[in-house]
């Protein structure tokens, strides 16, 4: 029996097959994923539309005005980049799913671009 993947060794595989986001784009993800469950009433497991909420606070509680420069940096531009993330970690067995899940969920949920900077620059200022 093979030892599970640490991490860090699970985001280097994956990395090796697909280098689109940075390797801190993963722990974001991870801290994003831990922070919604925290929100909720009881830990389960959460939707796409409940991550991506929690992911944008998050950010914003992180990173502030820098949000939308940060997740640039990391590759992670789109709603959609989040859901390659998670389901990349997914088929590497650092998170698991359920039989409704799918990637698709995460696809134009909304412009990441606009709600990482409407809260500190109105919607008019990201048109």
């Amino acid at each position: 029996m093979t030892e599970p993947l640490s991490f860090w060794d699970a985001v280097e595989e994956i990395r090796r097959r697909d280098g689109r986001f940075r390797p801190d784009a993963y722990a974001f993800v991870m801290d994003v994923l831990e922070y919604t469950i925290r929100g909720l009433e009881e830990r389960r497991h959460v939707s796409a539309a409940e991550m991506l909420d929690g992911m944008c606070r998050f950010a914003h509680e992180r990173y502030g005005v820098m949000s939308w420069t940060v997740l640039d940096n990391w590759g992670i531009r789109s709603t959609g980049d989040i859901g390659d993330i998670v389901f990349q970690l997914v088929d590497v067995g650092v998170l698991s799913r359920q039989d409704g899940d799918s990637r698709d969920h995460f696809d134009d949920v909304f412009d990441l671009h606009l709600a990482l900077e409407r809260d500190y620059f109105g919607d008019a200022s990201a048109s």
